[in-house]
Order: structure tokens, then C-alpha cells, then sequence
């Protein structure tokens, strides 16, 4: 299963013989009913399932509500890390605004 296999005659031309040429599928015809039957051939009606989909016990209620949380904290904090990061370049540019602006006023005054 995992040994190479190499074609056995590779042609000159560069061209490979095929290793396994697949053989096409022949799909039978299915029985025909007899002529002289007139009721009706319908498959069984599945049963439907009256359980819901998703069971929550309180376990894994508590479990969710409990990752929910989780993830609302997370996002919170990052949304607010993002905001203080802003405001404190904010902050240190109109710091530095104000510095220059009143060096460039000193030195416009001294001459």
C-alpha cells in the first residue's frame, strides 16, 4: 500500500502507461412492477423523532453560560485596552503639540 509504483515500460515519447485504467460502473436497471398490480409501492414513512435537536442539561446550560460570559469579559477587555491606547497617544500627542508650539514662541519672541 505505501511502495511506489513505477510503470513497468515508460514510453520514449514521455508519454506514462496508466498503472490501473478504471472500469465503468454498470448500474442494473431496477425491477419493474408487474402489469397486472395497481396498488401503489411507497417506501415506509421514516419515523419522525419528537427529541429536539439540541439537549441542554444543566450542566452544559451552565457550561455555556459560563463560555458566554467568558468571551463577553475577553472582548470587553480588549474593546477597553484599545480605547486607553488611543486616548494615551491622543494624550502624549497634544503634549508634545503644546511643547512645540511653545518653543517655536519663545524663540519667535527672543528675536
Amino acid at each position: 500500500m505505501f511502495q511506489p509504483r513505477v510503470p513497468l515500460n515508460p514510453a520514449p515519447t514521455g508519454e506514462v502507461a496508466p498503472l490501473y485504467i478504471p472500469e465503468p460502473i454498470e448500474v442494473p436497471h431496477p425491477a419493474h412492477a408487474p402489469t397486472d398490480c395497481f396498488c401503489l409501492h411507497n417506501a415506509p414513512a421514516s419515523a419522525l423523532s419528537t427529541r429536539p435537536t439540541v439537549q441542554l442539561t444543566p450542566g452544559s446550560l451552565l457550561a455555556v453560560v459560563g463560555g458566554g460570559t467568558a468571551v463577553v469579559l475577553v472582548v470587553g477587555a480588549v474593546l477597553v485596552s484599545m480605547l486607553l491606547a488611543v486616548a494615551v497617544t491622543a494624550t502624549a500627542l497634544a503634549i508634545c503639540a503644546l511643547v512645540i508650539r511653545s518653543l517655536l514662541t519663545t524663540q519667535a519672541t527672543r528675536r
